[in-house]
């Protein structure tokens, strides 16, 4: 540290920061590496007040106030199990903090895909953990129209418990047009680092929309391969038409069992169910 060096003093920790070189100190003989950065001289007053926030997960206070090492423990990844008495003080401290207003509370969101393979126990957890005020923002999503619940024999929209599915906000999804799905697609390309030509998106739009999205996007990856095989810059329509081949979608390949059934192990006892269930709709 030298006369001429600006500097910065935090109040609270008494940490010393060197801003740079005043520019009243610069001389032309003086020799100076790249790395010298000149600033002005503050004027007038010279305190100031930095507010600092950290943005902390309530996760990642439960471990530093469970564990010993504090902080480490993050790093190391010997989280282990919290006890309930410390993350009920976490609870009520934070709680604290968001009365004083130091601390602000920032709801996470947690997704469910296919929500309808949880069985009841995990239903049951979710309702009593919605209770709570730290509860994140719960979003489920689900194919399924009028099943089983599963554990349950009852049956209930989606799979849900009604006294969970009256508690949510139903938003109905619509399938994709051709327009989305070519959108949907250019993009995957892009994300991809795929070249793909316009007829060969077109086909692969066709694929998609007779098929389904998902394995239109799975096309994406195979047919840069054959075009890499091939030395290709681009994917064209005769990559899009030999991966197609190769690969079956659910249309295909349901088609081919029922055709080829008889040369599968096991296809007696399979005509034996549907004989008995022809004879069943017969009676």
């Amino acid at each position: 540290m030298k006369s001429w060096d600006i500097i910065c003093i935090d109040k609270a920790t008494g940490k010393i920061t060197r801003l740079g070189r005043s520019f009243t100190r610069a001389r032309d003989y003086d020799a100076t590496g790249a790395q010298t950065k000149f600033v002005q001289c503050p004027e007038g007053e010279l305190q100031k007040r930095k507010e600092v926030t950290h943005t902390v997960t309530l996760h990642e206070i439960d471990v530093m106030n469970s564990r010993t090492q504090g902080f480490l423990a993050l790093f190391s990844g010997d989280t282990g199990e919290i006890k309930v008495e410390v993350r009920e003080q976490i609870n009520s401290k934070v709680a604290e903090w968001r009365e004083e207003g130091k601390a602000q509370i920032i709801p996470g969101v947690l997704f469910i895909d296919e929500v309808h393979m949880l069985d009841i126990e995990c239903f049951s957890y979710l309702n009593r953990a919605l209770e709570s005020d730290l509860a994140p923002i719960l979003i489920m999503a689900s194919n399924r129209g009028i099943t089983k619940i599963r554990g349950t024999s009852y049956e209930s929209p989606h799979g849900i418990p009604l006294d969970l599915l009256d508690r949510t906000v139903i938003i109905a999804t619509v399938p994709y047009n051709e327009d989305d799905t070519k959108k949907i697609l250019k993009i995957r390309c892009e994300e991809e680092d795929v070249e793909m030509s316009d007829d060969a998106l077109i086909i692969l739009t066709k694929i998609g929309v007779d098929t389904s999205l998902r394995y239109a996007i799975q096309l994406i990856t195979v047919a840069n391969l054959v075009c890499q095989k091939r030395k290709g810059t681009e994917v064209t329509v005769d990559d899009i038409k030999r991966v197609y081949k190769l690969f079956m979608d659910e249309k295909r390949s349901t088609q081919y069992l029922q055709e080829y059934n008889n040369q599968y192990m096991f296809n007696e006892y399979t005509n034996t169910q549907e004989k008995e269930a022809k004879a069943m709709d017969t009676t």
